[in-house]
């Protein structure tokens, strides 16, 4: 069964691991969103790329998701120290990726090659794949004016209210070479548990998924995520932030829904919107926990009638 997994950051590269330990890896495609990279300090940092990455190989901080183990901050903290913009931290192994990134982009090396190579140093045989070599930078609309996501995540942490969002240079960015060749051979594309509105939105405008089947896992548990603002801003956009909202933003693309047992009650209102339901324990605490979801989720895919 040929999978490709749609993924933002933490949530959907505990998801992508999982799958990871089930399928044969030529079998797993994952397509991550760039619309949060941005530079700082004059490097090109890809936040959800790197958390997906590093998680795939083993290197994630486990305490975090985000990050890598056993980091420490030497660079990062004399930077801050002579005045350097201390908002968002970089780690010292973190910053090998940065460095070696930026190098190669400026030396005019394509983003999705860099991931290939990158992947193949950390013995990651899965394909991961950047939604696109072009940048597309996700703008979040907010009472305080727009903000560039990591201004408004990170700096402002998620403070100001949200009002909408845009993703610049997405009417002239192109997928990647290989996702559109993946997305096709797929039996399905999996929507992984990361925010509706800015990592799996910004995939959506640039890969279009066309007459395939959808399981979309909700990143919302009882009103509330795991982790991230997307509760934050259904609320602050006037949705009272449920799986069912989040099954209702995925209508008409999703045909099968995830949605955790604590929102059992939801069930028949999701099945309401033309989509098949399992209903699980989507909290991912554990490798084990990563596992069990996505035998369960492939299970419900191949139950399809």
């Amino acid at each position: 069964m040929k999978i490709v997994a749609l993924a933002g950051g933490v949530g959907g590269a505990k998801l992508a691991h999982g799958l990871a330990q089930i399928l044969p890896p030529e079998d797993l495609t994952v397509i991550v969103n760039t619309g949060d990279d941005f530079e700082h300090y004059g490097l090109y940092i890809c936040p959800d790329l790197d958390t997906v990455c590093y998680t795939l190989a083993g290197l994630a901080n486990p305490e975090t998701g985000w990050g890598r183990a056993n980091e420490t901050w030497n660079a990062f903290q004399n930077a801050a120290k002579l005045g350097g913009p201390a908002w968002f931290n970089l780690g010292d192994q973190d910053l090998g990726t940065h460095l070696e990134r930026t190098r190669r982009l400026k030396g005019g090396d394509r983003l999705s090659q860099i991931t290939k190579d990158f992947c193949s140093a950390w013995n990651i045989k899965q394909t991961v794949l950047p939604m696109s070599d072009q940048p597309v930078r996700t703008i979040v609309d907010t009472d305080e004016g727009e903000l560039a996501f990591q201004e408004y995540f990170v700096h402002r942490r998620c403070e100001p209210r949200v009002k909408g969002f845009r993703f610049e240079g997405a009417d002239k960015a192109e997928p990647v070479p290989g996702a559109r060749e993946a997305v096709r051979s797929a039996d399905v594309v999996v929507l992984c548990p990361s925010n509706p509105w800015v990592s799996i939105d910004p995939i959506l405008k640039i890969i279009p998924i066309d007459q395939k089947p959808v399981v979309a896992v909700s990143p919302i548990i009882g009103g509330q995520t795991v982790k991230g603002p997307a509760a934050k801003m259904y609320s602050e956009l006037g949705i009272e932030p449920s799986a069912l909202a989040v099954a209702n933003q995925y209508r008409g693309l999703a045909t099968g829904f995830v949605l955790d047992q604590i929102d059992s009650q939801l069930e028949e209102s999701v099945r309401g919107l033309n989509m098949r339901t399992l209903v699980t324990n989507t909290m991912m605490q554990s490798h084990e926990d990563r596992k069990r979801l996505a035998n369960e989720i492939l299970a419900f895919i191949g139950s399809t009638p």
